[in-house]
């Protein structure tokens, strides 16, 4: 690649001034064009860009988590005791959705193990349905190639983002839930000190969820979505406050698609992405089943069971209006399933790929 398309090459302070214009641009185009999470899916792409082009830029994976605690605590905005209510009335048809999830992935993982060149064990973690960094960290606990399950479950996240946000324009959703929402206010308009409550609540969240698995996003939920049902708080987020946690969350998935990894990986990235798309389109098929049990739209339950990451579904599902309460419990609880289970899972995989 010539030095001057090497983003190497380039300064730090260049690439960073670069990264921020041409994200922020990306991410303002697409919304304006009212595509779902276009401030997080814009972004995105261009970081993807920056890492093939050899970037050295990284986020800090402290400004990562808070940008997910923010996206977290925008989610617990939605919470309400009729939200609890559904989801309690509703947790059988939620649990088999969950387990119907988990064993579609465990048998993409069987086929690309056996016909996608990747050894089993890092198969099977590589298409685990959970948080793309849960599910990187417990897979190099337990011998997997970190590296290719990291690029497994980076592109799925890419693909099943992108693949939402079409969904989600084909089935009519305007893609101005984030601007339309009762939490987000232009900075002007904001009070100071919910806003610094907010804040606050946002550190507090991400601090108390560091040894939990997905916890930067799940702390300030949790915490955010007691305080408001019991009054004492009321949760108001800017609109550019949003923007640069959907911006900073959409680069740090980008930015890990650096050029070692692309090339480490480019002979099986068709199978990768060929394994996504199926595990895809199962889980969209198991949505019709599950949206006709629950009687809910097929968006809400489509994002409620698509295999990506806990804050890009919720990115989407408010940004489209859809059932926030439903995408969220159904992916923390597979979240949680595929912690518990994935180990004997993998196993299962590396059993059945030898016989084979």
């Amino acid at each position: 690649m010539s030095p001057s398309l090497a983003l190497r090459y380039w300064p730090p302070l260049l690439q960073w001034l670069a990264l921020i214009i041409l994200a922020g641009s990306a991410g303002q185009l697409l919304n304006s064009l009212q595509l779902p999470a276009g401030q997080f899916v814009g972004p995105m792409l261009v970081a993807i860009g920056f890492g093939v082009c050899g970037t050295t830029l990284r986020i800090h994976r402290q400004a990562f988590r808070l940008c997910q605690g923010t996206i977290g605590l925008l989610v617990a905005h939605s919470i309400s005791m009729a939200v609890l209510t559904a989801v309690v009335q509703s947790w059988p048809v939620m649990l088999l959705a969950t387990v119907l999830t988990v064993l579609l992935s465990t048998a993409v993982g069987l086929v690309m193990a056996r016909y996608g060149g990747i050894g089993a064990r890092t198969a099977a973690w590589g298409t685990s349905p959970g948080a793309a960094s849960a599910m990187v960290s417990m897979a190099e606990d337990n011998g997997a190639d970190g590296r290719v399950v990291a690029t497994m479950q980076y592109v799925r996240v890419v693909c099943v983002v992108m693949i939402g946000a079409l969904v989600s324009r084909v089935l009519g959703a305007d893609g101005t839930g984030t601007q339309a929402h009762g939490a987000v206010l232009s900075l002007a308009a904001t009070p100071l000190p919910d806003l610094a409550i907010s804040l606050a609540v946002i550190v507090i969240g991400v601090l108390l969820g560091a040894r939990l698995p997905a916890g930067a996003l799940l702390g300030p939920l949790l915490i955010g979505g007691v305080l408001q049902l019991c009054g004492l708080i009321h949760i108001v987020l800017p609109a550019p406050v949003l923007s640069l946690a959907y911006a900073t969350v959409g680069c740090y998935v980008g930015l890990r698609f650096d050029r070692t990894t692309i090339a480490y990986v480019f002979k099986r990235l068709p199978a990768m992405i060929s394994g996504s798309l199926l595990l895809i389109v199962l889980c969209a098929l198991s949505a019709w089943l599950v949206a006709d049990l629950l009687g809910k739209d097929f968006l809400s339950v489509y994002l409620a069971t698509s295999p990506g990451g806990l804050d890009s579904m919720a990115i989407i599902a408010v940004d489209t209006h859809s059932d926030v309460g439903l995408v969220l419990a159904m992916q923390t609880l597979r979240l949680f399933g595929v912690i518990v289970t994935g180990a004997w899972l993998a196993r299962l995989v590396i059993r059945w790929s030898e016989r084979a």
